[in-house]
């Protein structure tokens, strides 16, 4: 997720990586054997695979893993997608996308809040059909090691050229790795670095022999923040016509916003940050939402368990992570370090991959941060042959197992979906309905398999 509000203190460690690194020694760290697991922690709740996986061997510079093979893969693990996850934030663990939203086990209380914190499965995991891959990015952000201050990206570039050393490297892990399906998946600011490793990878591989490219098959984003000028004048509107604000709001807002968009245009990118924060402290106290991120719930996210969880000493151990790092949801330090790049737009590398390789947009209907408006919004612009068609394509009714789930649109490459029932963290909100909807988009099946053509009366449907 975005961060609202941020931890006290920086998440940065020097290691015994340069040491390893010095000495040539692997920094390819597996998990403990599963006689290390504790209470807390089950054996069969434990990854495949743990650990960190280098991204500058000079100094030790890390992002750190955890890998759940599939659980039921549909064909030879050879051929088994591959699904990366990148929380957003920016600085904000994968770790919570793994233990609060879409792995195979999730932290809860055992019986009652005074009760020890114990993992329970997940039945709506990613990792059902396919590998699932999780990784704490950029460099500073949960238990990845940033060897100083001054080597935590600053920008989407900086940032997939890490992810691009991380991923290269856990290709190497395993042969069987090597021809699998990538897709790279993650959430909010995700929004970001979804699209700049997806455009890296493929900008990549256009100078690498075959044996050497990254098999990038697609990438989703979920209530990404992604043309930040484009979304930042939705807010008003948005509130406004879901009947939270009054026109006079509205017209506070929208003046807010003007701000923050002649900020971005004249390339003042940390007053316009600043803005577009003012923008969104403005919308919560105009409302009095116990959250942004979905206006039905009355308490927040409680996403603090994890925190509370991955702190344990033994449960860092069994994970492979150094166990000096204090773990924090968010970090201060990546947070900072990103501030600049809060306002900058990737969507012209979201057009250049639904160019080359599939595209699947999808949002929870109740976020007002960076939700369903605010996306469609910025599509409309895109500099793409498909949009028109995108635009005029039928929106179709999307049930499981005959209940209403939400909404699909499809043209060519490019998907978008509504997810109702749920807001800012959709795998934690509908996780049974965020699997079919991966699942059915990776293999293409369902709603996400042939080219739909325009129904028209559809548009009609329930109109009289």
């Amino acid at each position: 997720m975005e961060q609202s509000t941020r931890s006290n203190s920086p998440n940065l460690v020097v290691v015994f990586f340069f040491f390893l690194s010095f000495c040539n020694i692997p920094t390819l760290l597996s998990l403990p054997s599963s006689s290390s697991s504790t209470s807390a922690f089950p054996n069969e709740a434990l990854p495949t695979k743990s650990g960190y996986l280098p991204v500058n061997p000079t100094t030790g510079s890390a992002i750190f893993y955890t890998f759940y093979e599939a659980q039921e893969p549909i064909s030879t693990l050879s051929q088994t997608p591959l699904l990366i996850w990148l929380q957003g934030g920016p600085g904000c663990s994968s770790m919570t996308g793994n233990f609060f939203e879409l792995g195979p086990w999730r932290v809860n209380f055992h019986k009652a809040k005074s009760d020890p914190l114990v993992l329970e499965p997940n039945s709506g995991s990613w990792n059902r059909l396919f590998g699932l891959l999780f990784l704490d990015n950029p460099i500073g952000t949960g238990f990845s090691i940033a060897s100083t201050p001054q080597e935590i990206p600053r920008d989407q570039y900086t940032v997939a050229t890490h992810l691009f050393a991380a991923i290269t490297s856990f290709i190497e892990l395993d042969p069987s790795f090597k021809f699998r399906p990538i897709y790279i998946t993650g959430e909010s600011y995700a929004g970001k670095y979804v699209p700049a490793i997806g455009y890296y990878i493929l900008k990549k591989n256009a100078d690498l022999a075959v044996s050497e490219q990254v098999n990038l098959a697609g990438v989703a984003i979920g209530n990404g923040l992604t043309d930040p000028i484009t979304q930042v004048a939705t807010h008003a509107v948005n509130a406004y016509f879901s009947g939270l604000i009054n026109e006079r709001q509205k017209s506070e807002l929208e003046k807010a916003q003007w701000e923050a968009v002649g900020l971005t245009k004249s390339k003042n990118w940390s007053e316009a940050t600043n803005a577009r924060n003012k923008v969104l402290h403005l919308l919560q106290n105009m409302t009095g939402l116990a959250t942004l991120y979905d206006f039905t719930r009355k308490v927040p996210y409680n996403s603090d368990l994890v925190t509370d969880f991955l702190q344990n000493n033994e449960v860092k151990k069994v994970l492979g992570a150094n166990e000096s790092i204090v773990f924090e949801e968010c970090s201060d330090a990546v947070g900072d370090a990103l501030h600049d790049d809060v306002m900058k737009s990737v969507k012209y590398m979201v057009e250049f991959l639904v160019k080359k390789s599939k595209v699947l947009l999808y949002q929870g209907h109740f976020d007002l941060r960076d939700g369903v408006v605010s996306t469609e919004t910025w599509v409309k612009t895109m500099d793409w042959e498909g949009v028109g068609n995108f635009s005029m394509a039928g929106r179709k009714v999307w049930k499981i197992n005959k209940a209403l789930a939400g909404f699909v649109q499809k043209w060519g490459s490019l998907s978008q979906v509504v997810v109702l029932g749920a807001g800012h963290l959709v795998p934690t909100d509908q996780s049974l309905s965020s699997q079919a909807m991966i699942e059915d988009w990776v293999l293409e099946r369902g709603l996400f398999g042939h080219p739909q053509e325009e129904d028209l009366s559809s548009n009609f449907q329930g109109a009289l």
